[in-house]
Protein backbone atom coordinates (compact mmCIF):
# COMPACT_ATOMS: atom_id res chain seq x y z
CA UNK A 1 0.00 0.00 0.00
CA UNK A 2 1.46 3.43 -1.18
CA UNK A 3 0.89 5.91 1.35
CA UNK A 4 1.69 9.48 1.21
CA UNK A 5 3.76 10.89 4.18
CA UNK A 6 2.80 13.39 6.47
CA UNK A 7 5.19 16.00 4.80
CA UNK A 8 4.18 15.34 1.24
CA UNK A 9 0.08 15.69 2.49
CA UNK A 10 1.30 18.81 3.37
CA UNK A 11 3.06 19.73 0.21
CA UNK A 12 -0.39 19.25 -1.56
CA UNK A 13 -2.16 21.95 0.64
CA UNK A 14 0.75 24.19 1.48
CA UNK A 15 2.90 24.08 -1.33
CA UNK A 16 6.57 22.41 -1.49
CA UNK A 17 8.22 25.16 0.37
CA UNK A 18 6.13 23.98 3.11
CA UNK A 19 7.08 20.40 2.92
CA UNK A 20 10.44 20.70 3.23
CA UNK A 21 9.98 23.06 6.29
CA UNK A 22 10.71 20.35 9.26
CA UNK A 23 10.75 21.68 12.81
CA UNK A 24 14.25 21.78 14.09
CA UNK A 25 12.64 19.60 17.25
CA UNK A 26 11.75 17.33 15.04
CA UNK A 27 15.21 17.08 13.38
CA UNK A 28 16.86 16.43 16.80
CA UNK A 29 15.04 13.83 18.10
CA UNK A 30 16.72 10.44 18.37
CA UNK A 31 16.27 6.76 20.48
CA UNK A 32 14.04 3.43 20.49
CA UNK A 33 10.51 3.37 20.93
CA UNK A 34 9.48 -0.94 21.41
CA UNK A 35 6.18 -1.18 20.81
CA UNK A 36 4.49 -5.00 21.10
CA UNK A 37 1.14 -6.96 21.24
CA UNK A 38 -2.09 -6.98 19.13
CA UNK A 39 -1.55 -8.44 15.39
CA UNK A 40 -4.88 -6.47 15.05
CA UNK A 41 -3.37 -2.76 15.93
CA UNK A 42 -0.44 -4.05 14.42
CA UNK A 43 -0.73 -2.31 11.13
CA UNK A 44 -2.40 1.02 12.29
CA UNK A 45 0.79 1.26 14.62
CA UNK A 46 3.42 0.47 11.91
CA UNK A 47 1.57 2.57 9.33
CA UNK A 48 1.70 5.71 12.18
CA UNK A 49 5.92 4.48 13.05
CA UNK A 50 6.49 4.92 9.37
CA UNK A 51 4.46 7.99 9.01
CA UNK A 52 6.31 9.48 11.90
CA UNK A 53 9.97 8.76 10.83
CA UNK A 54 8.90 10.21 7.42
CA UNK A 55 8.01 13.78 9.27
CA UNK A 56 11.56 14.49 10.30
CA UNK A 57 12.56 11.61 12.75
CA UNK A 58 15.01 9.25 11.00
CA UNK A 59 16.57 9.67 14.11
CA UNK A 60 14.19 7.89 15.89
CA UNK A 61 14.16 3.70 15.74
CA UNK A 62 10.93 2.68 16.33
CA UNK A 63 10.33 -1.41 16.32
CA UNK A 64 6.94 -3.26 16.01
CA UNK A 65 5.58 -6.26 16.76
CA UNK A 66 2.72 -8.28 17.24
CA UNK A 67 2.90 -11.13 19.95
CA UNK A 68 -0.89 -10.65 20.87
CA UNK A 69 -2.98 -8.70 23.13
CA UNK A 70 -2.07 -10.91 26.10
CA UNK A 71 1.59 -11.76 24.72
CA UNK A 72 1.95 -8.01 24.77
CA UNK A 73 1.17 -6.95 28.23
CA UNK A 74 3.70 -9.98 29.50
CA UNK A 75 6.21 -8.40 28.09
CA UNK A 76 4.99 -4.90 28.83
CA UNK A 77 5.22 -5.49 32.87
CA UNK A 78 8.21 -7.23 31.64
CA UNK A 79 9.82 -3.54 30.85
CA UNK A 80 10.53 -5.26 27.32
CA UNK A 81 8.40 -2.69 25.87
CA UNK A 82 7.34 1.25 25.85
CA UNK A 83 3.89 0.71 24.37
CA UNK A 84 1.58 -2.09 24.05
CA UNK A 85 -1.01 -2.74 21.65
CA UNK A 86 -4.49 -3.95 22.61
CA UNK A 87 -7.53 -5.38 20.99
CA UNK A 88 -9.50 -5.18 23.95
CA UNK A 89 -9.17 -3.11 27.12
CA UNK A 90 -6.37 -4.22 29.45
CA UNK A 91 -7.34 -7.42 32.47
CA UNK A 92 -7.20 -6.83 36.11
CA UNK A 93 -4.79 -9.69 36.45
CA UNK A 94 -2.66 -7.19 33.94
CA UNK A 95 -3.09 -4.52 35.77
CA UNK A 96 -1.96 -6.10 38.76
CA UNK A 97 1.17 -7.44 37.06
CA UNK A 98 1.98 -4.14 36.19
CA UNK A 99 1.52 -2.89 39.09
CA UNK A 100 3.61 -5.40 40.91
CA UNK A 101 6.45 -4.73 38.88
CA UNK A 102 6.07 -0.90 39.52
CA UNK A 103 4.70 0.09 36.13
CA UNK A 104 2.35 3.05 35.43
CA UNK A 105 0.42 3.56 32.20
CA UNK A 106 -2.18 6.06 30.31
CA UNK A 107 -4.52 3.87 28.04
CA UNK A 108 -4.93 5.43 24.71
CA UNK A 109 -7.94 4.66 22.40
CA UNK A 110 -7.19 4.70 18.87
CA UNK A 111 -10.00 3.21 16.40
CA UNK A 112 -12.87 0.51 15.84
CA UNK A 113 -12.66 -2.42 14.32
CA UNK A 114 -15.38 -4.61 13.55
CA UNK A 115 -14.38 -8.29 14.21
CA UNK A 116 -14.94 -10.12 10.72
CA UNK A 117 -16.44 -13.56 10.44
CA UNK A 118 -14.92 -15.17 7.02
CA UNK A 119 -15.38 -18.47 5.19
CA UNK A 120 -13.35 -19.86 2.30
CA UNK A 121 -15.08 -17.78 -1.10
CA UNK A 122 -15.90 -21.06 -2.34
CA UNK A 123 -18.73 -21.41 0.31
CA UNK A 124 -21.76 -20.73 -1.58
CA UNK A 125 -24.38 -22.38 1.71
CA UNK A 126 -23.07 -19.60 4.17
CA UNK A 127 -23.93 -15.52 3.55
CA UNK A 128 -25.21 -15.00 7.07
CA UNK A 129 -24.52 -17.03 10.96
CA UNK A 130 -26.45 -16.01 14.28
CA UNK A 131 -24.70 -15.87 17.41
CA UNK A 132 -26.05 -19.26 18.29
CA UNK A 133 -24.65 -21.14 15.20
CA UNK A 134 -20.99 -19.43 16.29
CA UNK A 135 -21.75 -21.55 19.17
CA UNK A 136 -22.44 -24.58 17.70
CA UNK A 137 -19.74 -24.39 15.71
CA UNK A 138 -16.84 -23.01 18.06
CA UNK A 139 -17.85 -24.38 21.39
CA UNK A 140 -16.26 -27.24 23.34
CA UNK A 141 -19.95 -28.46 24.65
CA UNK A 142 -20.36 -28.95 20.85
CA UNK A 143 -17.42 -30.33 19.43
CA UNK A 144 -18.81 -33.45 19.79
CA UNK A 145 -21.69 -33.35 17.44
CA UNK A 146 -20.91 -30.65 15.25
CA UNK A 147 -18.12 -31.53 12.48
CA UNK A 148 -19.26 -30.39 9.34
CA UNK A 149 -21.38 -27.70 8.01
CA UNK A 150 -24.66 -30.04 7.64
CA UNK A 151 -24.11 -30.39 11.61
CA UNK A 152 -24.87 -26.89 11.99
CA UNK A 153 -27.69 -26.70 9.08
CA UNK A 154 -29.15 -29.42 7.48
CA UNK A 155 -29.63 -27.64 4.15
CA UNK A 156 -26.12 -27.33 3.99
CA UNK A 157 -23.54 -29.67 2.68
CA UNK A 158 -21.51 -32.48 4.36
CA UNK A 159 -18.54 -30.46 4.31
CA UNK A 160 -15.69 -31.00 7.19
CA UNK A 161 -15.69 -27.67 9.45
CA UNK A 162 -12.12 -26.20 9.54
CA UNK A 163 -11.43 -23.81 12.00
CA UNK A 164 -8.61 -20.81 11.83
CA UNK A 165 -8.27 -18.39 14.81
CA UNK A 166 -6.42 -16.41 16.54
CA UNK A 167 -4.15 -17.56 19.27
CA UNK A 168 -5.03 -17.74 22.91
CA UNK A 169 -2.87 -14.34 23.60
CA UNK A 170 -4.58 -12.35 21.15
CA UNK A 171 -7.25 -9.91 22.18
CA UNK A 172 -9.26 -10.68 19.05
CA UNK A 173 -9.34 -14.26 20.59
CA UNK A 174 -10.82 -12.76 23.68
CA UNK A 175 -13.03 -10.62 22.34
CA UNK A 176 -14.84 -13.69 20.67
CA UNK A 177 -14.48 -15.99 23.78
CA UNK A 178 -16.49 -13.17 25.48
CA UNK A 179 -18.87 -12.84 22.80
CA UNK A 180 -19.59 -16.32 21.94
CA UNK A 181 -18.56 -18.55 25.24
CA UNK A 182 -19.08 -16.37 28.21
CA UNK A 183 -17.84 -16.31 30.70
CA UNK A 184 -18.41 -20.39 31.29
CA UNK A 185 -18.11 -21.30 27.94
CA UNK A 186 -14.92 -22.85 26.15
CA UNK A 187 -13.81 -22.59 22.29
CA UNK A 188 -12.93 -26.19 21.36
CA UNK A 189 -9.67 -27.72 20.82
CA UNK A 190 -9.98 -28.73 17.46
CA UNK A 191 -8.77 -25.58 16.10
CA UNK A 192 -5.93 -24.26 14.23
CA UNK A 193 -4.68 -21.27 16.18
CA UNK A 194 -2.03 -18.80 15.07
CA UNK A 195 -1.09 -15.13 16.67
CA UNK A 196 -0.15 -14.09 12.83
CA UNK A 197 -3.59 -12.83 11.09
CA UNK A 198 -2.06 -13.11 7.53
CA UNK A 199 -1.23 -17.09 8.43
CA UNK A 200 -5.12 -17.43 9.38
CA UNK A 201 -6.07 -15.96 6.00
CA UNK A 202 -3.98 -18.14 3.98
CA UNK A 203 -5.20 -21.27 5.86
CA UNK A 204 -8.85 -20.07 5.25
CA UNK A 205 -8.40 -19.30 1.55
CA UNK A 206 -6.59 -22.97 1.37
CA UNK A 207 -9.80 -24.98 2.12
CA UNK A 208 -13.57 -24.89 1.07
CA UNK A 209 -14.86 -25.72 4.69
CA UNK A 210 -13.05 -23.31 6.72
CA UNK A 211 -14.25 -20.73 8.67
CA UNK A 212 -12.23 -18.22 10.90
CA UNK A 213 -12.04 -14.24 12.47
CA UNK A 214 -10.08 -11.61 12.51
CA UNK A 215 -9.96 -8.19 12.15
CA UNK A 216 -11.87 -6.22 9.45
CA UNK A 217 -8.86 -4.42 8.16
CA UNK A 218 -7.55 -7.85 7.30
CA UNK A 219 -10.34 -8.81 5.37
CA UNK A 220 -10.70 -5.64 3.49
CA UNK A 221 -7.13 -6.29 2.54
CA UNK A 222 -8.20 -9.55 0.98
CA UNK A 223 -11.86 -9.34 0.29
CA UNK A 224 -11.18 -10.79 -3.13
CA UNK A 225 -9.99 -13.91 -1.82
CA UNK A 226 -12.06 -13.99 1.31
CA UNK A 227 -16.40 -13.80 1.63
CA UNK A 228 -17.37 -12.31 5.29
CA UNK A 229 -20.18 -13.47 6.71
CA UNK A 230 -22.98 -11.04 7.60
CA UNK A 231 -24.25 -11.86 11.62
CA UNK A 232 -27.26 -11.51 13.05
CA UNK A 233 -27.84 -8.46 15.56
CA UNK A 234 -29.62 -7.66 18.51
CA UNK A 235 -32.25 -5.90 16.06
CA UNK A 236 -32.60 -9.56 14.03
CA UNK A 237 -31.17 -7.87 11.05
CA UNK A 238 -28.11 -9.57 9.13
CA UNK A 239 -25.24 -7.17 9.06
CA UNK A 240 -22.08 -7.19 6.92
CA UNK A 241 -19.12 -5.35 8.44
CA UNK A 242 -18.43 -1.77 7.07
CA UNK A 243 -17.21 1.48 8.30
CA UNK A 244 -20.74 2.67 8.84
CA UNK A 245 -22.09 -0.34 10.63
CA UNK A 246 -18.95 -0.54 12.79
CA UNK A 247 -19.34 3.25 13.56
CA UNK A 248 -23.09 3.42 13.84
CA UNK A 249 -23.18 0.15 16.22
CA UNK A 250 -25.64 -1.99 13.77
CA UNK A 251 -22.44 -4.48 13.36
CA UNK A 252 -23.00 -5.83 16.35
CA UNK A 253 -21.90 -7.74 19.02
CA UNK A 254 -18.32 -7.45 17.01
CA UNK A 255 -17.64 -3.67 17.03
CA UNK A 256 -14.59 -2.70 19.27
CA UNK A 257 -12.45 -0.35 20.27
CA UNK A 258 -8.53 -0.44 19.50
CA UNK A 259 -6.03 0.90 22.07
CA UNK A 260 -2.47 1.50 22.86
CA UNK A 261 -0.94 1.38 26.06
CA UNK A 262 2.42 3.66 27.25
CA UNK A 263 4.26 3.63 29.99
CA UNK A 264 3.89 6.74 32.04
CA UNK A 265 8.10 7.21 32.79
CA UNK A 266 8.33 6.22 29.04
CA UNK A 267 6.66 10.21 28.58
CA UNK A 268 9.34 11.56 30.19
CA UNK A 269 11.49 10.84 26.75
CA UNK A 270 10.96 13.28 24.07
CA UNK A 271 11.18 10.90 21.02
CA UNK A 272 8.25 9.12 23.01
CA UNK A 273 6.15 11.65 23.91
CA UNK A 274 6.46 13.30 20.44
CA UNK A 275 5.53 9.93 18.74
CA UNK A 276 2.16 10.00 21.01
CA UNK A 277 1.17 13.18 19.73
CA UNK A 278 2.39 12.48 16.50
CA UNK A 279 0.22 8.79 17.09
CA UNK A 280 -3.13 10.85 18.52
CA UNK A 281 -2.89 13.59 15.51
CA UNK A 282 -2.67 10.88 12.27
CA UNK A 283 -4.37 7.85 13.97
CA UNK A 284 -8.01 9.30 12.54
CA UNK A 285 -6.67 9.78 8.95
CA UNK A 286 -4.42 6.98 8.98
CA UNK A 287 -6.34 4.20 10.76
CA UNK A 288 -8.96 4.44 7.79
CA UNK A 289 -6.03 4.17 5.57
CA UNK A 290 -5.31 0.32 6.85
CA UNK A 291 -9.05 -0.60 7.22
CA UNK A 292 -10.25 0.46 10.74
CA UNK A 293 -12.83 3.38 11.39
CA UNK A 294 -11.78 6.51 13.31
CA UNK A 295 -13.24 7.20 16.76
CA UNK A 296 -15.46 10.50 17.38
CA UNK A 297 -12.98 13.41 17.93
CA UNK A 298 -14.23 13.98 21.39
CA UNK A 299 -12.48 10.38 22.13
CA UNK A 300 -9.32 11.60 20.67
CA UNK A 301 -9.43 14.86 22.59
CA UNK A 302 -10.06 12.90 25.64
CA UNK A 303 -7.29 10.41 25.22
CA UNK A 304 -4.92 13.30 24.65
CA UNK A 305 -6.11 14.89 27.73
CA UNK A 306 -5.22 11.84 28.94
CA UNK A 307 -1.91 11.88 28.13
CA UNK A 308 -0.99 15.60 28.98
CA UNK A 309 -2.57 15.17 32.46
CA UNK A 310 -0.60 11.56 33.08
CA UNK A 311 -4.04 10.26 33.88
CA UNK A 312 -2.91 6.35 34.67
CA UNK A 313 -4.79 3.40 34.60
CA UNK A 314 -7.86 2.36 33.02
CA UNK A 315 -11.38 3.34 32.50
CA UNK A 316 -12.55 0.24 31.95
CA UNK A 317 -12.24 -0.79 35.51
CA UNK A 318 -13.90 0.61 38.27
CA UNK A 319 -12.25 1.21 42.05
CA UNK A 320 -13.04 -2.30 42.96
CA UNK A 321 -11.49 -3.98 40.14
CA UNK A 322 -15.36 -4.80 38.17
CA UNK A 323 -14.91 -4.42 34.32
CA UNK A 324 -16.96 -1.48 33.25
CA UNK A 325 -18.90 -2.01 29.93
CA UNK A 326 -21.17 0.52 27.53
CA UNK A 327 -19.94 2.45 24.28
CA UNK A 328 -17.05 4.25 24.17
CA UNK A 329 -18.53 7.71 24.73
CA UNK A 330 -19.92 6.72 27.78
CA UNK A 331 -16.99 4.28 29.27
CA UNK A 332 -14.12 7.48 28.42
CA UNK A 333 -15.62 10.59 30.34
Amino acid sequence: MQLKTRLQRTALSLGAAAALAVPAAAQNLAGEIIVDGSSTVYPITQLVAEEFRADGNEGVSIAVGFSGTGGGFKKFANGETHISDASRPIKKSEVDALSAAGIDFIEVPVSYDGLTIVVNRNNTWVDELTVEQLQLIFLSATADEVTTWRDVNPAWPNIEIKMFIPGTDSGTFDYFKEVVAGKEGSIRDDVTPNEDDNVLVRGIIGDRGAIGFFGCAYYFENEDQLKAVAIINDAGDAILPSTESIEDGSYNPFSRPLFIYVREDALDRPEVAAFIDFYLDECPELCEEVGYVRLPEVIYDRARANVENRRTGTQYLDANGDKVEGPITEVYQ
